[in-house]
């Protein structure tokens, strides 16, 4: 529903005309279910025959999304198109619960006021806020990893494949290169021989790893196996596919496969993990399990 407030302010013409600086004139409204003060004053404009209106408005309030309006009212109290522009006031968090503050001009040529909107001496300005509804229309979230989560293993347009132990992974050029891996564009747009080979084989790399490198290419995502056991991932997938992002010089990928790896991190585990750090270049996970190391001797010094 929208709820409106609109305050009159009366402006005396002998003043205007005689060139008479007015003295700002407040007044309080209400629209929003927020209070509004409204301050109005004339002064001359840049020529002789020409009103410069000044008027500003503001409130404090944490959320409000409407206009300003303000415009005259004619002799017969119609309002006219003379107005100041409609602006779209708005609350963010940047300015939730401050006051927020906005001033407008209404330039108009003293001849134009007296003919149409001067009355027993007076000219009325009216000024009102307008508070729009505020709900807002819902944009969907992006999917558009879903979109290219379904082309992963779609025979359909695919133009180059993998051999992985045994299995057999389809893929497109474009996304696996030009969208992520500067290694595949390098193998798959470069002068290797992968570039004109329709399968590649990879012998040296896990299937399951690859598997999830790709569904991370595709959509953004970590997508690894689940142990049907402990209904976790194991911690060899990601030491697996550690190695693969480092390979394809997905850094991205790397930094998601070592919190798992850290987020896992046990004494007896600690040493293997570092190994996959040093090996794979990974500083992040080196330093964090070398504090690991030093956390326990110190903790054995004290003992």
């Amino acid at each position: 529903m929208v709820d409106s407030s609109f305050t009159e302010f009366k402006l005396d013409y002998p003043e205007i005309k005689s060139h008479i600086l007015g003295n700002p004139v407040s007044k309080s409204i209400s629209a929003g279910s927020y209070n509004w003060k409204v301050e109005c004053c004339y002064m001359d404009g840049v020529e002789d025959d020409i009103l410069d209106v000044h008027f500003s408005v503001y409130s404090k309030f944490n959320t409000f999304h409407g206009f300003i309006d303000v415009f005259l009212l004619r002799r017969g109290g119609a309002p006219s198109s003379c107005r100041a522009k409609r602006s779209l006031l708005e609350t963010g968090e940047y300015n939730k619960g401050s006051y927020l503050t906005w001033w407008g001009h209404m330039y108009v040529k003293q001849g134009c006021l007296e003919s149409r909107y001067v009355k027993n001496g007076v000219t009325t300005l009216i000024c009102g806020v307008i508070a729009l509804p505020a709900n807002s229309i819902t944009v969907p979230a992006s999917n558009i990893s879903d979109h290219f989560g379904s082309l992963l293993g779609c025979s359909d347009r695919s133009d180059v494949s993998f051999s992985v132990g045994g299995e057999m992974f389809r893929a497109h050029r474009a996304v696996l290169a030009a969208a992520r891996s500067p290694v595949f564009k390098s193998e798959l747009f470069g002068s290797m021989v992968e570039a004109t080979t329709p399968c590649i084989t990879l012998d040296d790399i896990d299937p399951a790893a690859f598997k999830a490198m790709l569904g991370f290419i595709y959509t953004d995502r970590l997508c690894v196996d689940w142990d049907p056991e402990t209904f976790m991932p194991k911690p060899q997938q990601f030491e697996h596919l550690l190695a693969a992002a480092d390979r394809y010089d997905l850094s991205r990928l790397k930094l998601m496969c070592a919190q798992e790896l850290w987020d896992k991190v046990s004494v007896e585990m600690v040493a293997t993990t570092l190994g996959h750090a040093e090996m794979h270049s990974c500083p992040e996970l080196k330093s964090r399990c070398l504090d690991f190391f030093m956390t326990g001797r110190t903790s054995r010094e004290l003992c």
